[in-house]
């Protein structure tokens, strides 16, 4: 796998769901709906919106972020595209605000 994609559903009682996944390619209906999608081989930040804007965020951030909240998968997406395993870091605030 190649992308890390992120989307954040918000639901009739205000509450925020996350749905995250990961892909080969990237498809035309993941640019329109995903908020964040992060691409591994070329370590790049292809898309990070929150409630339609833009977030100011760089790919060691983000990467760091989603890693402490799935690290599983963030461990398989950099092994899949030939990047070492990160060492674990304490997050103390999201890059996604």
């Amino acid at each position: 796998m190649r992308y890390l994609l992120v989307t954040y559903v918000k639901k009739a009682n205000g509450q925020i769901d996350e749905q995250v996944g990961a892909s080969r390619n990237l498809k035309e209906r993941d640019l329109r709906t995903c908020n964040v999608i992060l691409d591994f081989k070329e370590q790049k930040v292809e898309r990070a919106y929150i409630n339609g804007k833009q977030i100011d965020t760089t790919w060691d951030m983000i990467q760091d972020y989603y890693s402490q909240v799935y690290p599983a998968l963030i461990d398989d997406l950099r092994r899949d595209n030939g990047l070492p395993s990160l060492e674990p870091v304490e997050i103390t605030e999201p890059p996604l605000q």
